[in-house]
């Protein structure tokens, strides 16, 4: 028996509205939604390939931190304290400029408002861009 789920496309920020193909729970197709305002039954070929990461064995499913040229798992609280003190310390010698930030046009305002006060107060740039030209 196959469950059709309507949701929205992952990828980009037109907000496509996909059908979700489940079997025994996983998701074996993606289609179009027929009735859908934005992409009006179509979609791009990475919309109707957006089923296929889900499970990709490739797919990360925890933090990895390189170590001596190959990767380890690491703990969630072990990879962000590693990307802090990196943070920290490319600041420390070349100052915010030596960032920059890219947001996501998927994201809420709220999120954009965040990334861009984080992005100001903490990295000290100014150097912030999104993806809504792509």
């Amino acid at each position: 028996m196959t469950k059709y789920v309507k949701t929205i496309c992952p990828y980009c920020g037109c907000g496509c509205s996909i059908i979700l193909h489940v079997k025994n729970g996983k998701i074996v197709r993606t289609s179009p939604a027929v009735n859908d305002s934005i992409n009006k039954g179509t979609l791009c070929i990475k919309g109707m390939l957006a089923h296929e990461f889900v499970h990709s064995p490739e797919r990360l499913k925890m933090p990895l931190i390189r170590e001596n040229r190959s990767f380890k798992e690491a703990t969630w609280d072990e990879a962000l304290g590693m990307v802090a003190e990196k943070f920290h310390n490319i600041k420390e010698k070349y100052g915010g400029s030596a960032f920059g930030v890219l947001s996501s046009a998927r994201a809420t305002s709220e999120e954009n408002y965040l990334i861009s006060k984080f992005s100001r107060a903490v990295l000290a740039t100014n150097n912030i861009d999104h993806c809504a030209r792509l």
